[in-house]
């Protein structure tokens, strides 16, 4: 049989909801020869369609990969592992390449960006060779090796899942692409199963790596070895003839299933066998884990034949069901025996309390019992009145005797037999009156245990006596049993199930939590074992989101419960890295303010599911309350990632951003037709941002000061070690935040500068105003006048480019006596600055009367404060060049866009009949090229442009070249930086009317890094070339010179080169060393 999505509707089965007797799948139908499963509904295997599986016999039909889930679970991680293991080098070349990729794609260049991810991968491999330390971390040169085929195999069938996203190669190479998607399939569970050993192992230690092995090629060989429909086959909404499914249709063939089982079987054994071979036989324990590798799997692989795993063997059901009965049977008896030697009494021999040799055989009876009945039901044995019977009674007698092994009275020893008695007629009769009975029962029986060995014990648990855990493990216990009774109640009983579901993930939550925070004062300060290990946090969030899911699915319980169920066990993942026991709570809250517009609200059929206005307020609201609520926890995140405690700025910054971040879903789900929803969303999180980035300093009211805040903040350790410092003021920060916020504010469109000219001139002075003050105080603090001075540059700045890039009428005459003041404040507040500081130094004593000390000190205090005045004025007039350049060049784009419309549309209606479609569309891209304006028609649309982006050009060009003089004393290399300055030039009619409009952007850096290399020939730090690669991009796509283009090529090539040959200087000198 195969998996239910490949089953038709008529055979999955139903499941009743009446209150008596729901309706369970039945026993198989004996007549025909493909039964049904009591699970998964009936289909016959896949039968032979045709001898071979070739592509003429297939319908294929291009769509998306819909196997991307599975395929992620298992790449993914590995691909985190890898990266981890080569370390920047890699990330720096595959996020890089991957950028290449992404603007290719954007660009619409489809192939372009197919090569560019295979290149990325590439280089992201030839790096991991280089830097990954393999070679030293393996004793053995194959291990070596083997290691590193393995990384490169993993990293091809990551770039091979890529290749699927690709819907070109889809048609183009419809066989290309079914052969790609057999080989992730036949691949993946192999490469996966042993680099996520490779991480477990490195992460807790090689003792038991062999089971680690074996659970991972299980859990891979569930995913990828049942047999799937191919993705790129053709699907009908009526299933396949008589439910059969042909070979073609399937992803892989015999050979694939054959080797993936024989992978499963002997894969885990034989690495156990390597890596333990001279303590495989020492005693009875290590003999059992040999049979224990090859038998758990071997169960498996019989359960998964009820999938239809085995479909290569055989399709007659009637033998492989004779194969699941026989070798079921002798791997049962096998590892029952194996698991009471090695875990049994080897671990719970405390809680035997039957002297030997009776405990044997009663401990045998209790697990072979089980198991047997509990594989006979899941193959489907049990189905008639005499299967019932014995099923019935061997549940009475698992029951009886596993009471007596743990101790129970003889006196109510029916008890339990009865609770056995009901679950098995449950399970037989599908009664739910007898499932909770068997609850019942089985409540007593659990609160006997409790009361029996742990009561009366006078310990202490996580800060809580063992008397209030065990009262918290029993109800947890009492949830977990009565829930699937629950579950199977009819629908509106459904809520009684949901209530029980996130009763019991509240009590796991906080029993969780107690033990993992309080086990690290075990660990660290008393250097006792973890109470509560890492993986069982990991083990139980897992298993929670995964039964909610498929109850979900069963349509068990509703979107409201299913909410609230994924963030409790999604909170659970805050306690793996911050220790404090609100941190689990706070983020749970968190999540259930951000999640409803992912979880409640997904229905986009129904109109209900879009969100009304003002449930958006009050969602918006709930967001930011909760993040007020968890600013403790948010204060320990950045405590932990920071090493000390962040200061109240950063923490202000991180709740407004957190708040932000968390109206996404809000407004990009259910609010974007809403344009004001996405400006101000755009508002809060860019005033996050400037709050982390520049942390102004916080009234104390704004703080939100909590306890936790308070002791971190007045810990004497800051003091003892970094003494008392005096911190610089920093309330010129807010004037900074403010001139962003209103620029950002503009730019958006919340304030309508665009529509309102009286509205844009008190925008451009106010800017101008903060920034001139926020420049003023934080780098002038000496004199006043030029405080003035400062403040009015800012603001014929920041007027000039408002008024340029959003003319107004009278605009074109004042900006040039803008611009014009602009130049003539440079010199006077350059001069003023030295004269004024000196005079306000030395005061009414000449300069004589002074030390010659304090004379070098207002020397170069001047000196500096001159060379940040130019600084700011070169990037000043940098900033006007470049707006003026910008300006000039739409106002070409513009005019030859109209010129060509007009021509167009003179001559286009009497040509476009007799030109060919491709000579038609040239004809339109040559069209729209922009021309070389002539002098008088540029002077036609604004003389002055040109001339004052020249002159800003000029000024910013000589400014640099004193910068250059004053900081490197003149360096012949800065050349290559301020030279791009004079490509701001503009065509004027008076100095420069020879220019054209070509594009000859070029970045010079590489190639002169390239050179200082080859001269010297010595090693320099290897992130410089990856970081300066991406330079190379604007000169090959924005350029229209083709030399350009390929002096960008070679200045890849140069990078990519300068690392490599680096990097194998450092693992030689390594070598030699």
């Amino acid at each position: 049989m195969l998996p239910p999505e490949l089953q038709p509707r008529f055979h999955r089965p139903n499941i009743s909801t009446t209150m008596s007797a729901p309706s369970f799948p039945t026993a198989p139908d004996r007549t025909s020869p493909y039964p049904t499963s009591a699970f998964s509904g009936g289909i016959t295997p896949p039968s032979h369609s045709s001898s071979g599986r070739s592509l003429k016999n297939s319908r294929f039909s291009p769509s998306s990969f819909s196997h991307n889930a599975r395929i992620a679970v298992a790449l993914v991680p590995c691909a985190a592992f890898l990266l981890d293991l080569g370390g920047t080098p890699v990330v720096a070349a595959l996020t890089l390449g991957l950028m290449v990729a992404y603007i290719l794609d954007s660009l619409s260049f489809k192939s372009g960006s197919f090569f560019a991810v295979w290149f990325s991968l590439l280089s992201a491999q030839i790096a991991f060779f280089f830097s990954s330390s393999l070679f030293s971390a393996f004793s053995s040169v194959p291990l070596s090796l083997l290691a590193a085929l393995l990384c490169a195999m993993a990293n091809f069938l990551i770039g091979v899942w890529a290749s699927l996203q690709f819907k070109w190669i889809q048609i183009e190479n419809p066989t290309i692409v079914l052969a790609l998607e057999r080989l992730l399939f036949a691949c993946v569970p192999f490469t996966a199963s042993v680099l996520f050993t490779w991480a477990t192992v490195s992460a807790v230690g090689m003792t038991h790596a062999s089971y680690y092995l074996m659970v991972f090629v299980c859990v891979f060989y569930w995913l990828f070895s049942i047999p799937r429909v191919s993705s790129f086959k053709l699907k009908q909404e009526v299933s396949y003839h008589g439910g059969e499914v042909p070979d073609d249709d399937l992803i892989l063939t015999q050979l694939e299933s054959c080797v993936h089982t024989l992978t499963l079987l002997h894969f885990p054994l034989l690495f156990h066998i390597g890596s333990h071979h001279s303590v495989v036989f020492s005693s009875v324990a290590s003999v059992c884990d040999l049979f224990l590798l090859f038998f758990i799997p071997f169960l498996l692989q019989l359960y998964a034949s009820t999938r239809g795993a085995l479909w290569w063997v055989t399709r007659n059901e009637h033998q492989l069901k004779s194969i699941r009965v026989v070798n079921g049977a002798i791997a049962l008896v096998v590892v029952v025996i194996c698991l009471e030697i090695r875990v049994v009494f080897h671990s719970f021999g405390r809680y035997i309390q039957v002297p030997p040799p009776l405990n044997y055989l009663l401990v045998t009876i209790t697990m072979l019992g089980g198991a047997a009945a509990a594989g006979a039901y899941a193959l489907g044995m049990v189905a008639d009145a005499f299967s019932s019977v014995a099923f019935t009674a061997l549940a009475v007698l698992v029951s009886a005797a596993g009471a007596i092994v743990v101790g129970f009275p003889v006196l109510f020893l029916p008890l339990p037999s009865i609770a056995g008695f009901y679950l098995a007629r449950f399970f037989t009769k599908k009664s739910l009156p007898s499932y909770f009975a068997f609850v019942i029962l089985g409540s007593l029986m659990v609160m006997w245990f409790v009361l029996h060995n742990f009561w009366d014990l006078n310990i202490w648990l996580a800060g809580m006596s063992l008397k209030s855990f065990c009262k918290l493990i029993v109800a947890n216990v009492v949830l977990a049993m009565a829930i699937p009774g629950l579950s199977l109640l009819p629908a509106k009983f459904h809520f009684l199930a949901e209530v029980g579901l996130i009763g019991h993930a509240l009590l796991l939550c906080y029993i969780e939590n107690g033990f993992f925070s309080y086990s690290n004062i075990y660990y660290y300060g008393l250097e006792e074992d973890v109470m509560y290990p890492t993986y069982m946090v990991a083990l139980t969030t897992f298993m929670g989101l995964a039964l909610v899911r498929r109850l979900h699915v069963d349509l068990r319980i509703g979107p409201k419960a299913v909410w609230v169920l994924t963030c409790l066990y999604s909170s659970k993942v805050t306690m793996l890295f911050i220790t404090s026991k609100a941190a689990l709570w706070a983020s749970a809250v968190l999540l259930l303010a951000v999640s409803p517009p992912l979880l409640l609200y997904k229905d986009k059929s129904r109109v209900g599911s879009k969100m009304k206005p003002w449930q958006g307020y009050v969602h918006a609201g709930v967001v930011a309350l909760s993040v007020w609520f968890c600013r403790e926890a948010i204060f320990e995140a950045l405590q932990w990632w920071n090493g000390r405690s962040p200061s109240d700025g950063l923490l202000l910054g991180s709740c407004i951003l957190l708040t932000g971040l968390a109206c996404v879903p809000i407004v990009a789900l259910h609010f974007s037709h809403v344009m004001p929803a996405k400006r101000c969303l755009v508002l809060v999180v860019g005033t996050g941002l400037l709050f982390i980035v520049l942390q102004p300093p916080i009234p104390l009211s704004w703080t939100y000061h909590s306890d936790l805040i308070k002791a971190a903040r007045q810990s004497a350790d800051d003091s003892t070690i970094y003494g008392f410092v005096t911190s610089k003021p920093t309330w010129p920060s807010w004037l900074l935040i403010a001139a962003i916020l209103l620029t950002l504010a503009a730019v958006t469109s919340v304030i309508p500068i665009k529509y309102i000219v009286e509205l844009r001139a008190f925008y451009s002075i106010a800017v101008g105003i903060a920034l001139g003050v926020y420049i003023a105080a934080e780098y002038f603090l000496q004199a006043a006048i030029l405080h003035v001075l400062i403040v009015v540059t800012m603001v014929c700045t920041c007027v000039f480019v408002v008024f340029t890039y959003l003319p107004s009428a009278s605009s074109t005459k004042l900006l040039p006596w803008v611009f014009a003041l602009l130049v003539a404040l440079f010199p006077v507040t350059y001069l003023l600055e030295g004269q004024v500081r000196i005079n306000s130094i030395l005061g009414d004593s000449g300069i004589g009367d002074i030390e010659e000390e304090n004379k070098l000190t207002t020397l170069l205090a001047v000196e500096g404060a001159r060379t940040s005045l130019l600084g700011l004025y070169a990037a000043i007039f940098m900033l006007i060049a470049l707006e003026v350049k910008f300006e000039l060049t739409s106002l070409m784009r513009e005019k030859a866009v109209e010129r060509g419309g007009i021509r167009h549309s003179q001559s286009g209606q009497s040509s476009s009949a007799t030109v060919p479609p491709r000579l038609r569309f040239m004809q339109q891209r040559r069209a729209t090229t922009v021309p070389a304006f002539t002098i008088k028609r540029m002077a036609a649309e604004g003389a002055w442009m040109p001339a004052v982006g020249n002159v800003a050009t000029v000024m910013c060009f000589s400014i640099c070249l004193i910068l250059n003089v004053n900081l490197t004393g003149g360096s012949n290399h800065a050349i290559f930086f301020l030279a791009p300055i004079l490509l701001l030039l503009n065509q004027d009619s008076d100095f420069v009317a020879g220019f054209g409009d070509k594009q000859r952007y070029i970045s010079q850096l590489h190639h002169i890094l390239f050179n200082r290399f080859v001269w010297s020939f010595t090693k320099q730090t290897d992130s410089t070339p990856l970081l300066t690669l991406p330079l190379n991009i604007p000169s090959i796509v924005i350029t229209d010179v083709i030399k350009v283009k390929i002096l960008g090529l070679l200045g890849i090539i140069y990078s990519l080169a300068q690392y490599v040959i680096s990097r194998q200087q450092y693992i030689s000198g390594l070598k030699f060393i």
